[in-house]
């Protein structure tokens, strides 16, 4: 592609808030949080706002594109280092005035301005460069699950808003019953030789934006941009065994492609509802049981709820509070491995309320331990071996 005037006047970085070091999700989340500011759907009749949507546009149409980047890249290195834009100090004016290059031969020259200008330049002659079909960006949402939907699996459906085809021209741009046109300046080809002395280079077609095609009458939904920010409802199969904070793939749902594009994808974000009993490490089921003193003393079969029917647990005589014990596959069963365990940890409850004859009992078993369980402490753990 060949670069426009406004590569080397803009610096479309600063439009879109970012450095120019940044990744290409930076750049995409940036583009889609100022675009949603500034649509001008949620902004009618306010001029500015659409303009500055258009300057964002501009700018996510080169730094999205990673090959329209590092041309626009080179082209900002070439203006920083002195060498001005079409027209400027140093530029490429009439004659190249003031232009400093070095070269073996016509060729060097024409490789040079050839990787800065998309392959268009040559001795009298250029290639013309037509924009090509982009891909839709990739878009993000979150879906909130209980506890027990995100164990057993759950289809459903996530509703969020984003860029999507024009439900009106179905992304033509052009007002229902009427096509888009060849452009009458670069007959379709997006892009129109400029003469430079003794070469020619391909810039983009400033009547078509590079597209090849001019639409007369614009859509009045989408204004001719093909995409509209409108609210949409995708299904997707969320697997048994989904953990919090897991990211699901749902392929060809994100952003609207331009120019016949393919769509991004969708990707969910699962925020798992805590259980009032349940809680999970990986693929095992966690659960606290409280048991009473005595059976913690002289053990006890207890019921233990599951994901399924309850089971008995065997509390071995002299358990302590905080002990965990395992029951093996009675976990969680996600869509790919073999099930987890259940986990229990018993608790021992010590009662706050006592009825006289429960504490006149409580106070003989107490009489009954003579042993002094804080010696070593009095001692300073002198006695402890």
């Amino acid at each position: 592609m060949a670069p426009q005037r406004e590569w080397f006047e803009v610096d479309y970085y600063k439009v879109l808030g970012v450095a120019p070091t940044a990744p290409e999700k930076d750049i995409a989340r940036a583009y889609r949080k100022l675009a949603k500011q500034y649509h001008p759907d949620a902004n009618q009749g306010d001029v500015a706002a659409e303009e500055r949507f258009k300057e964002i546009s501009a700018a996510y149409d080169v730094l999205g594109d990673a090959a329209k980047r590092k041309e626009y890249d080179e082209v900002r290195q070439m203006v920083a280092s002195g060498v001005g834009g079409p027209g400027g100090p140093g530029g490429f004016g009439p004659g190249f005035e003031g232009a400093t290059f070095r070269f073996d031969d016509a060729g060097g020259l024409g490789d040079l301005l050839g990787g800065l200008f998309g392959g268009g330049v040559g001795a009298r002659g250029g290639r013309a460069a037509r924009r090509a079909p982009r891909r839709g960006d990739d878009l993000e949402t979150e879906l909130h699950l209980d506890f027990l939907d995100a164990v057993h699996g759950v289809t459903t459906t996530v509703g969020f808003s984003s860029d999507a085809v024009c439900s009106e021209c179905h992304g033509s741009g052009a007002k229902p019953g009427t096509f888009p046109e060849r452009c009458p300046d670069c007959g379709g080809t997006g892009a129109i030789a400029v003469d430079q002395g003794p070469f020619s280079f391909s810039q983009v077609c400033a009547t078509c934006g590079g597209s090849g095609h001019v639409v007369k009458d614009r859509c009045r939904r989408c204004k001719g941009h093909g995409v509209e920010v409108r609210r949409r409802e995708v299904k997707v199969r969320i697997p048994a065994g989904v953990d919090d904070a897991q990211r699901i793939r749902v392929k060809d749902r994100g952003g609207a492609g331009t120019l016949g594009g393919p769509p991004g994808d969708l990707y969910v974000i699962v925020r798992v509802r805590p259980h009032p009993l349940f809680g999970r490490k990986g693929r095992h089921l966690t659960v606290r049981v409280p048991v009473t003193f005595a059976e913690a003393t002289l053990g006890a079969q207890v019921k233990v709820p599951t994901l399924t029917a309850p089971v008995t647990v065997k509390v071995p005589a002299g358990t302590q509070g905080g002990t965990t014990v395992r029951v093996r596959g009675r976990g969680i069963t996600p869509a790919k491995g073999g099930a987890g365990d259940l986990l229990v940890t018993f608790d021992v409850a010590v009662p706050t309320e006592l009825t006289a004859s429960q504490r006149e009992a409580v106070e003989v078993l107490a009489g009954a331990f003579t042993d002094d369980l804080r010696a070593t402490l009095e001692s300073g753990g002198a006695g402890r071996r």
